[in-house]
């Protein structure tokens, strides 16, 4: 079953009005909070690399308060271990039996915080949960349920005691943005509100979390033209083609680019995804997801750079609407 064009609109109004209700507490940055929306549609993780307060807890909280979930933050420290973050299995003396202690990553919205400062033993218990939405813990599996939306955070700036996420973790995330600071007029007002510690707290709840997983199975149902799927695996064959990268693009890659592109053509109240979408998309989707060759790297060639250069060897197919 295709979505149909009342669907889209229906889709299209209801997501303008949840990123409406996050900017409240999240003031300015509509256009990150609806990328990230659309991540969690999608049904992928965000990594968000960025300055401390810049308002990534305030995101998850306000995100989480938005679709009536619950919310967790995980304070990621050389320290922790795996079943800090899964949860672990404790023997009941009274009951008899052993008993699953749920740990932190049973939310909704899961903020993974300076991820990168976790051994990657610890980092590794992640890579489960977000890629089958799951917890097996003594051979015994546990669902963390839907919606479920990992933001993982790290700091650009101090790398000191630091563990560079593997390139197969960083391929789980379906994105990869930052919030950046506000502009002046938005900082005034934020510092306005100052005596509000937490404005999460006071944002209405707009649909449950039974309607954002409903929203997710509608996203799976837009069209994309046999012309767009070929025009996205061509850019990125071509990533893998590069002179300038070791390791390209890979299919999952390919099929997130896919996946979150579904929701946002349906977010622009369209049921079918054009080329405009795959080129909106693909760098938040797939820099994060390149290996760039060290010479090229030391040189100054980025990972934006060689989106850039992929976008135009590659003609992108003429748009045309789902019948």
């Amino acid at each position: 079953m295709t979505m149909t064009p009342e669907q889209a609109a229906w889709f299209q109004g209801t997501f303008t009005r949840l990123v409406d209700n996050v900017d409240r507490a999240l003031m300015g940055k509509r256009e990150v909070v609806g990328l990230v929306l659309a991540a969690m549609l999608a049904e992928g993780h965000v990594l968000l690399e960025d300055a401390p307060g810049t308002g990534k807890t305030s995101l998850a909280k306000a995100l989480a308060a938005t679709v009536q979930g619950t919310s967790s933050r995980i304070q990621f420290t050389p320290d922790l271990l795996p079943s800090d973050v899964t949860g672990v299995t404790i023997y009941d003396q009274q009951a008899h039996r052993f008993e699953f202690h749920r740990g932190p990553v049973f939310a909704s919205i899961v903020l993974a915080d300076e991820i990168n400062r976790a051994s990657p033993k610890t980092q590794s218990a992640l890579l489960e949960v977000m890629e089958e939405s799951r917890v097996t813990v003594d051979g015994v599996p546990h669902e963390v349920g839907r919606p479920f939306l990992v933001i993982a955070t790290q700091n650009p700036v101090e790398q000191a005691g630091t563990y560079k996420l593997p390139e197969a973790q960083l391929d789980r995330f379906l994105v990869k943005t930052s919030i950046g600071y506000p502009d002046l007029a938005v900082a005034e007002r934020i510092l306005a509100g100052a005596a509000d510690r937490n404005p999460s707290a006071h944002l209405p709840a707009i649909i449950t979390t039974g309607a954002v997983a409903d929203m997710a199975d509608l996203a799976a149902t837009v069209h994309v033209e046999p012309a767009v799927l070929r025009y996205t695996a061509q850019l990125a064959e071509a990533t893998r083609a590069d002179a300038s990268v070791n390791l390209g693009v890979s299919v999952r890659g390919s099929l997130s680019l896919i996946r979150i592109a579904k929701v946002w053509a349906a977010a622009q109240g369209r049921h079918f995804v054009t080329p405009d979408d795959v080129k909106a998309l693909v760098g938040p989707v797939w820099t994060h997801r390149l290996v760039l060759d060290p010479e090229a790297e030391f040189s100054g060639t980025t990972a934006e750079a060689v989106i850039a250069r992929t976008l135009e060897s590659v003609p992108a197919p003429q748009a045309r609407a789902a019948a």
